[in-house]
This record gives C-alpha cells, sequence and structure tokens, in this order.
C-alpha cells in the first residue's frame, strides 16, 4: 500500500471504526479494560473513549517493562486544529501539542490543484516530504539565483531560514506533503507573508521602491484571502523555466525514493542528509518500512532528538530513558512520535501490511547506534559477565549493523 492510499481508505475506515465501537458497546469482553492478566489491574466500570484506547493498546495495558514516567511522545495530526482556506488547508504539530519537542515542529498541508501556498519566507529551516500527488516549489537565494522544480510522491525540498519560497498543486488533484521546521516553536501564523508586507507598508513608500504610481497600491488583497488561496493550474515546466536567471548551485529538492535503499530481510532504509542532499544543511532524515512483526532495531541517536512521522501501517514504540525508565506508545499512518536525545529505543509492525515511517533530525548529518553491533564489536567475555547469556546468544550477535530485522 503506497502512502498516497490513506485518502481511498478514509471512508471505509468510518464504517469499519464505527462497527468496531458498537460492537464494542454490544459485548463488554471487546471494551479495553486496564488489566493484562488475573491479578493485575483490575475493570473499568466506567469506559472512557473506547475507540482511543483500542488504538492505544500498550497505554492501557503498558508491558511489564514499562517503568517510571516520562513525557508523552506521541502526537496525532487528526487531533490537531485544520486551517481551510480556498486553496487547501493545513494543521500543525509544534510544541504547543507535543511539548517534549523543542527542536522540530511539523505540519501537514493539502493544496488542491493550482492552490498556492502564498509567497512567504520563515526565519526557521523548512524541509517537506511529498506525500501525495505533485506540486510546484520555486526559490530564489540571496544572490538572485533562481530554482524552479516539480516534485512528486517521494520527493523531499529544503529552504534554509530566508530563502523566499512559494508552492502550488499541479495535475488533477493537487498535493499533501509533511514540512518540518529546526524549531519546535515554529507557528504557521508566523510567516513572513508577501501580501501581509505589502498591507502594512505605506503607499508613497512601495511607489518609490518599484518605481511605479503611489495609486497603484492601497487595494492589493488582504492577507487573510492568500496565504493558501486558488489559482489557475500552471502549464508544463519548459525549457525556460528559470526566465534567464542562474540556477542555485546546488539544487533544492531531492528524489528520496531513487536512492538505493539499504535492504534487510525485515525491511529497507533511505537515509538523506547533507550528505547526499547537500542543501539540506540543518536536517536529516530516515525513511523506514518495516515488513509486518518486523522491527526497527534496538538502537539509539548519538547527535540529537528524534522526529518522527508515520505514513501508513501499525507500529508500537518502546523507549528506554536510563534510571529504571521505559514507556511503550502505539502508532497509526497521520502520528508524530518523539525520541529524547540519547534514549535507547524499537519500532515494531504490529500490523498486518508493511509500515513506512520517516526519522528526522535536527542535524546535517544521520548516526545511529546498534544495539546488537555493539555488543558484537565488544570482548565476548566482558558481554557475558554483563548479561549471563549463552554462547547461543554471543554466536547471534551481528557485527554489520542490521537497521530493520525480521520477526
Amino acid at each position: 500500500m503506497g502512502e498516497f492510499s490513506r485518502r481511498d481508505l478514509l471512508s471505509t475506515a468510518v464504517i469499519a471504526g464505527a462497527a468496531m465501537t458498537a460492537s464494542a458497546a454490544e459485548s463488554a469482553e471487546q471494551v479495553p479494560e486496564p488489566s493484562r492478566a488475573p491479578g493485575v489491574g483490575g475493570s473499568d466500570p466506567v469506559p472512557g473513549d473506547v475507540a482511543r484506547e483500542a488504538q492505544n493498546p500498550d497505554l492501557i495495558n503498558p508491558p511489564a517493562t514499562d517503568s517510571g514516567t516520562l513525557p508523552n511522545l506521541r502526537f496525532s495530526f487528526a487531533d490537531a486544529h485544520v486551517r481551510q482556506s480556498s486553496g487547501g488547508w493545513t494543521r500543525q504539530v509544534t510544541a504547543r501539542e507535543l511539548g517534549v519537542s523543542k527542536a522540530i515542529a511539523g505540519v501537514n498541508m493539502r493544496l488542491n490543484a493550482g492552490g498556492v501556498r502564498e509567497l512567504h519566507w520563515h526565519k526557521q529551516a523548512e524541509w517537506a516530504y511529498m506525500l501525495y500527488g505533485t506540486a510546484r516549489i520555486t526559490a530564489i537565494d540571496q544572490q538572485g539565483r533562481n530554482f524552479v522544480d516539480d516534485v512528486g510522491v517521494g520527493d523531499l525540498w529544503y529552504f534554509a531560514g530566508g530563502i523566499p519560497h512559494s508552492i502550488q498543486g499541479l495535475g488533477s488533484d493537487g498535493c499533501e506533503f509533511l514540512l518540518v521546521f529546526d524549531d519546535g516553536d515554529f507557528d504557521e501564523d508566523s510567516t513572513f507573508l508577501l501580501s501581509d508586507w505589502f498591507k502594512h507598508t505605506p503607499s508613497e513608500v512601495l511607489s518609490k521602491n518599484f518605481g511605479v504610481p503611489a495609486d497603484l497600491f492601497g487595494h492589493t488583497p488582504d492577507p487573510r484571502q492568500l496565504y493558501i488561496f486558488k489559482a489557475p493550474v500552471p502549464g508544463p515546466l519548459g525549457p525556460d523555466k528559470l526566465m534567464g536567471a542562474e540556477p542555485v548551485p546546488q539544487t533544492f529538492s531531492h528524489h528520496m525514493l531513487a536512492q538505493e535503499p539499504i535492504k534487510t530481510k525485515g525491511g529497507t532504509v533511505r537515509i538523506t542528509d547533507s550528505s547526499v542532499f547537500p542543501a539540506s544543511k540543518n536536517i536529516a532524515a530516515a525513511l523506514v518500512e518495516v515488513e509486518p512483526g518486523g522491527i526497527r532495531e534496538m538502537h539509539w541517536h548519538p547527535n540529537t532528538d528524534e522526529w518522527q512521522y508515520y505514513i501508513e501501517g501499525q507500529a508500537r514504540m518502546g523507549v528506554f530513558a536510563a534510571n529504571g525508565q521505559a514507556r511503550t506508545f502505539d502508532y497509526r499512518g497521520g502520528d508524530v512520535g518523539f525520541v529524547p536525545f540519547a534514549m535507547g529505543h524499537y519500532i515494531e509492525n504490529t500490523g498486518s501490511t508493511r509500515l513506512r515511517f520517516l526519522e528526522i533530525f535536527k542535524s546535517s548529518y544521520y548516526a545511529d547506534v546498534s544495539l546488537d553491533q555493539w555488543l558484537a564489536l565488544t570482548p565476548p567475555e566482558l558481554v557475558k559477565v554483563h548479561l549471563e547469556l549463552n554462547q547461543q546468544f554471543m554466536d547471534a550477535l551481528r557485527k554489520t549493523k542490521a537497521p530493520v530485522v525480521p520477526a
């Protein structure tokens, strides 16, 4: 199932969810209860949001290995406010929604065919992954060099802070994409908009700046009419797409799905950082695919926090925070996950279809440390005296990293 199939299944999912809720109401045995075994926990005489609890079994009945307290490491875009306009919609998950994420914020945006995300720029760097459809992106850099490209599913773009740009939906049904910003306190309403600056500059100043009569100004569209607005679908890009301007020396877009993945029996990983996408100086990412029952191996990241976006499938993540603390969270397509710096974790595919998600980092480079590889490359006797495990375990250790392992 591709990442663009989610929309086609919405109506089916709603019907299935309603049936599940009705069934749960009819049979007390199907209502999630906070009890994983006889003598542990108990019943819930006044059940709350049954559908939500059913989607989060590892919260209502955490594994016995969970211990201590950790901040919430999950927030769903389904719980985020949707801002709608004539050209599409947008919603965001920032530090206000997921308080632990101080360094990264995310935006899920939909542009209808021809819909334009107004010419603008940000203080923050913007990284994007195309989830559905096609879009045209434009920008210039500080030296007046030009960039225009059409991007599709699995493509990325990156605009450094202060670089002015635009996005427009193409084709018959526009596009949907994930935006990532290198500041957890990012807010869509803090964007520098072209129309907003015109509105708040005196007409006589605009006249002097552009060398045209002042009476041309004063009646440009209100910023509330734009932001994401309806416009005609542009024609195909031609050989003159840069309008005679010199192109930027490093492309602002990248075809992530064209990269040769790291393949294992359990799935694939594609890593994109500044080593393969030089323009992306402050965001590194990995696209991970895990087959049913497989896991993204136990590991941690030695350079920064991890921000995740679940594209499709179903997963649970166990996070080890040291000092006897560990928590388990459940995720579905459209959810955001988070792992604080250096905390050990794994992600398991708990569904019957392929799990696909993005690991995203505020960093110029991608780095992880494999628990399996660490133990395999440590003197065996030292490992044995720590864990008191037999030779079968020692022989199974892998000296070569396997980021995804099968069921």
